[in-house]
């Protein structure tokens, strides 16, 4: 690798430089509005710019405190006076600057995070925005998403798809003032990232994305574990994408989250399918039984059909890959895979890169007809609905 390696000393470890020039607006700590939040600058040098307040400095090891009092922001920096105003911005000074965050003063564990700082207050409650560089937002991503340990190869497949996902619905949030939130709403985010593996893979492939064969982003779904067979889009969500079918996996089987088992009573079980409009009539408890081989849509017993995907929604199973079984007194449900098991899976993945895949054939593998290219390649679409990849 030839591409230039440039040293930031953070707390001690050396992160290679992954600037692009283009920033991201993210919304922090979004699942769970918060009413105060300590902001601590831990390298470079911030101006704090108030709405309706003067221009301060803060450097290395300085702190601001934020609330909502009455409805507006208090702001109160450790070595000043405190001010209320309608919003306030960090503005980095350095391009090396670098903050904590700690929310509601519960928790001694501060997030890190790389760029410029925005808050307001809304309804009640604080809105923390992050304005930070689009590649380390995605390194960020795949140390959240991904976990760490694993081969490169795996988080090259994990940075192209999280980047993916950031452009196709990077206007997501726009009425609401900010790009994207950091939870599965978009995608988990948890600051930067001192992972050498991940930052490395990010660096390799700076600006890459995947497109469909119209050069339009792809929708990048991806989940835990397929139990060997990824399921077709339209059968989860309705809308059929040609490069989400459903593809035979070899590879995640033997995985930890390949197979799972719930044992539920028969009395439990009837009264479930009685609750959702199936009639029992003295039915032999050996109708209830059904084998999903392969994956299939639809539940049936006798002339009574409902479909996988809301028994897994309403006894909140691992995925609705499963089979029925009817062992005496009981309902066995012997499942496969975790999560809703379209697109790429990550345990499947992990695998192929053990074994020596590459990130474009990982991707190529799990996404039909697809292809890996420069961001600037690709053409504007309409956003289609996508639940973004809670499992």
């Amino acid at each position: 690798m030839r591409k230039k390696l440039v040293l930031i000393l953070l707390l001690g470890i050396i992160l290679p430089e992954l600037s692009s020039g283009q920033q991201v607006r993210i919304r922090l700590f979004a699942a769970k509005p918060r009413q105060t939040a300590l902001l601590t600058v831990t390298q470079g040098e911030y101006e704090v710019s108030a709405y309706d307040g003067k221009p301060h400095a803060l450097t290395a090891g300085q702190s601001v405190i934020l609330s909502v009092l009455d409805g507006r922001l208090a702001v109160k920096a450790v070595s000043s006076r405190g001010y209320s105003c309608d919003s306030v911005l960090l503005r980095g000074k350095t391009g090396k600057d670098i903050f904590s965050l700690r929310v509601n003063g519960g928790s001694s564990f501060k997030q890190l995070y790389s760029g410029d700082f925005q808050c307001y207050p809304d309804l009640g409650f604080l809105v923390l925005i992050n304005i930070c560089d689009v590649e380390q937002y995605v390194a960020g991503v795949v140390k959240a998403e991904g976990g760490s340990g694993w081969n490169i190869e795996y988080f090259k497949t994990q940075a192209v798809l999280a980047r993916t996902y950031m452009y196709k619905y990077f206007d997501r949030h726009t009425l609401d003032r900010f790009n994207l939130c950091d939870d599965t709403h978009c995608q988990a985010f948890n600051g930067i990232t001192t992972d050498q593996v991940i930052l490395r893979a990010a660096l390799e492939t700076h600006g890459e994305v995947v497109l469909d064969r119209d050069s339009i982003l792809i929708m990048s779904a991806f989940h835990s574990n397929c139990g060997g067979e990824t399921a077709a889009s339209e059968n989860v969500w309705l809308s059929s994408q040609p490069y989400l079918k459903s593809v035979k996996d070899p590879y995640c089987v033997n995985s930890r989250n390949a197979t799972w088992k719930k044992t539920i009573t028969l009395p439990e079980w009837e009264n479930y399918l009685k609750s959702s409009g199936y009639r029992i009539n003295g039915t032999n408890p050996s109708g209830y039984t059904f084998s999903q081989l392969t994956r299939t849509k639809d539940y049936n017993t006798g002339n009574y059909t409902i479909p996988f995907l809301k028994i897994r929604n309403d006894l909140n199973l691992r995925s609705a890959f499963f089979s029925v079984i009817n062992e005496g007194g009981s309902v066995v449900l012997r499942g496969r895979g975790f999560g809703h098991g379209v697109g790429l899976c990550q345990e499947g993945a992990m695998s192929m890169a053990a074994k020596g895949f590459k990130y474009k054939q990982i991707i190529s593998f799990y996404y039909t007809g697809v292809m890996i290219t420069d961001a600037g390649n690709s053409r504007k679409s309409k956003t289609s609905s996508y639940p973004g990849n809670n499992f």
